[in-house]
């Protein structure tokens, strides 16, 4: 299989499935914002991966089958180009149809919350600790890059590259994707487990490949841990990227806002 068949088979259909069980306006909350979210996440993730992702095919951490692409755009295939659109519009979607169907959350003073109503103390503690604990992640990535042992070349560039963007989106905004929660991890868990699965696939059948050298070679279920990391957050960017672009509307179903 070619990696653009694997699109194809893989990204496109869920994709269209989630399009078109869709309301208007697109998922049916954040007012206006919606309209452009997922289309900002998207040029986002195109402009911030396309650098990173040319230096690891440079590099040799990751490569791709002879004859499975179409052609490449610097080191990195076209398809490639196209994975960094569809994913976050695949995860993006996915969230506004589960936006659509969580309730509002509770405020610590009873009733329903909006994105406007928090309590500051809790806001602010929320907001240092998810940025630390992102921000220590990305610290444990430079020090694998660091280390002269090239195995956790490909880990710490992804925690490097990855995390040090959601510290910053966390405590810009830890608060709003804690009380939205459940939608994120709603988005977050069914598309990482289903883009694992699709990684696996490609890998197993030699639309790309991880180098050894640049990898610790741990493969459970015959997925490398580089790799299931790498969705996993490349994913939680996606969510809250565009939980981001809707900061400041009111998270709710069309029909039941506040007049």
């Amino acid at each position: 299989m070619s990696y653009f068949a694997f699109l194809l088979a893989w990204i496109v259909p869920p994709i269209v499935m989630l399009a078109w069980m869709r309301r208007p306006p697109l998922g049916g909350v954040g007012g206006p914002r919606a309209r452009w979210a997922l289309a900002l996440t998207c040029l986002v993730a195109l402009v911030w991966t396309t650098p990173w992702d040319n230096y690891l095919v440079w590099r040799g951490v990751w490569g791709y089958g002879t004859g499975r692409v179409v052609g490449t755009l610097g080191y990195v295939p076209i398809e490639e180009y196209l994975f960094f659109l569809l994913q976050p519009l695949l995860v993006g979607l996915l969230l506004y149809r589960i936006l659509e169907r969580v309730p509002p959350v509770p405020s610590p003073t009873g009733g329903a919350m909006r994105a406007s109503q928090w309590v500051v103390d809790d806001n602010a503690m929320i907001r240092s600790l998810g940025g630390a604990i992102a921000a220590f992640i990305a610290f444990f990535g430079v020090y694998l890059l660091a280390q002269s042992d090239d195995h956790g070349t490909y880990l710490g560039l992804i925690l490097a590259w990855a995390m040090p963007v959601v510290s910053g989106l966390w405590f810009y905004a830890g608060h709003h994707f804690w009380a939205w929660r459940r939608a994120v991890l709603g988005a977050l868990v069914p598309a990482t487990l289903y883009l694992w699965f699709a990684d696996r696939y490609a890998i197993a059948n030699g639309i790309w490949d991880i180098s050894n050298r640049y990898s610790f070679d741990l493969d459970p279920f015959g997925l490398p841990v580089e790799e299931a990391v790498f969705f996993l957050v490349t994913n939680i960017l996606s969510v809250l990227g565009a939980m981001l672009f809707l900061h400041g509307d009111v998270i709710q179903p069309w029909g039941k806002r506040d007049a």
